[in-house]
């Protein structure tokens, strides 16, 4: 069985405050699980607003005895999350391996019996998605070299359809025909994993589960929960939550979704 643990969304503002007591909230709830999961994944918006001291903070909450995969979302900036977080050097002229700095934070995690391709869909200076045709090329590759029976999820921040909330849905993942697409070619891309709309959701995307995780700093009001007149967009008291999504034998994925309540 395979169980990756995937959290989105935290807002880090290097405050130590609200988001940071939920984020670790989280985190410590993940370490004392008496199970040893396959992978963390947190999937963007990291920071609030990308500054050094914002990546320092979660460089030290976001510790992990898992195998921990961590990608940008709207709020962050890739080259202050590579320096901050993936400990590259951020000068302009390169980043760790030869990529520049504002390139796209691709990685991909092989565990025993899957893979995990995390893709950037940030768009420098942009709320919106957008997977580069380089993300496109590269997850291209991370498929073509993974046996066709090893299940492989792909995750970024942006859902690519729409969640019918309207805030989220102006600034979803657009151009998604092209990671369309390439799903066709691919029929061991099991599913497809995000965070962005600060909510737990389920849909298709390609013939593929899309499933969204909570977010942790906050928790989205949708349409029919607002009263009339109402433009709150946000709930800051619900609890923070995530989900665990569970690879069985039969090669069967289930989704969990847990709230966490922290300690006092």
């Amino acid at each position: 069985m395979i169980v990756i643990a995937h959290l989105s969304d935290v807002h880090l503002d290097g405050g130590g405050g609200r988001a940071a007591e939920r984020t670790r909230a989280v985190m410590e709830y993940l370490e004392e699980l008496p199970y040893e999961l396959d992978a963390v994944l947190v999937s963007g918006d990291i920071a609030d607003h990308a500054t050094a001291a914002e990546y320092e903070e979660a460089r030290e909450l976001l510790g992990s005895r898992h195998p921990l995969v961590v990608c940008p979302g709207n709020h962050d900036d890739r080259a202050a999350f590579r320096r901050g977080l993936l400990g590259e050097a951020g000068e302009a002229g390169g980043a760790g391996e030869g990529r520049p700095s504002t390139a796209p934070v691709d990685q991909v995690l092989r565990g025993e019996g899957f893979v995990l391709a995390v893709c950037d869909s940030s768009v420098p200076g942009e709320h919106r998605g957008y997977l580069e045709d380089a993300t496109i090329d590269w997850l291209d590759g991370v498929l073509a070299a993974t046996p066709r029976e090893v299940p492989v999820l792909v995750a970024f921040h942006h859902p690519p359809v729409p969640l019918h909330i309207p805030y989220v849905d102006g600034i979803r993942q657009f151009g998604e025909e092209r990671l369309a697409a390439l799903a066709e070619r691919h029929p061991h891309l099991t599913a497809f994993l995000c965070g962005h709309a600060h909510t737990g959701a389920a849909t298709t995307f390609a013939g593929r589960p899309l499933l969204v995780a909570p977010g942790v700093v906050s928790t989205a009001r949708l349409p029919w929960e607002a009263a009339s007149g109402e433009s709150e967009y946000l709930h800051l008291d619900e609890p923070p939550a995530l989900a665990f999504h569970v690879i069985g034998e039969d090669g069967r994925l289930t989704t969990h979704y847990r709230v966490v309540v922290a300690r006092r």
